[in-house]
């Protein structure tokens, strides 16, 4: 006769350590000084970057002189990610690109993405097969996991100030802008 009873189950073992890549809170910002420190960019290239739209702080964005801008957990990780970038001699409009990228993705998208680079052209790869496969290319040159910015901006702003912003405060979206009220209004009207 053969025993019917179901097998018991191993015993799992709980993680001796809690998940260290918790998710970052939304409505923290964090100051230009900040920002710069966290990124390790000059203050100069994060008033470039955002008045030419490479990178805009999320949160609030400058209305006017003596307004601060506020930048998220995420926006500091691409200044991170593009700072390494333009140091490997990737150009600024290839930089563009790849920033355009990022900013669609979520932060935990992006702790899975690595960016290899021949020099010229980033690409995005989210597995190892297909980093594998650039380098048997002979694409890639240097890579980017990342991860491991990502590890490294969350002890960095550990230990910088960051502010609570109000839902209020948040930069407008495309679609909730001043020139995208008005329009609304005049089709409202029309």
């Amino acid at each position: 006769m053969t025993d019917q009873r179901p097998k018991p189950l191993p015993p799992v073992q709980d993680a001796l350590f809690p998940d260290p890549t918790p998710a970052p809170d939304e409505l923290i910002g964090y100051r230009g000084p900040t920002a710069c420190a966290a990124a390790g960019i000059t203050y100069r290239q994060l008033d470039y970057w955002a008045r030419t739209d490479l990178v805009v702080p999320s949160i609030r964005s400058a209305t006017g002189s003596g307004s601060q801008r506020l930048y998220s957990f995420k926006d500091i990780l691409v200044l991170k990610v593009v700072k390494r970038l333009l140091d490997t001699g990737v150009s600024l409009q290839n930089i563009r690109a790849a920033v355009d990228l990022l900013r669609a993705r979520g932060v935990d998208d992006l702790a899975r993405i690595t960016l290899l680079s021949d020099g010229t052209t980033v690409y995005e790869c989210t597995s190892n097969e297909e980093v594998v496969d650039l380098l048997r290319g002979g694409q890639g040159v240097f890579g980017i996991a990342v991860s491991g910015a990502l590890r490294e901006l969350q002890g960095s702003l550990a230990t910088l100030p960051g502010e609570r912003a109000t839902e209020a405060e948040q930069a407008p979206t495309a679609a909730d802008d001043e020139l995208s009220r008005r329009r609304q209004r005049r089709t409202a009207t029309a």
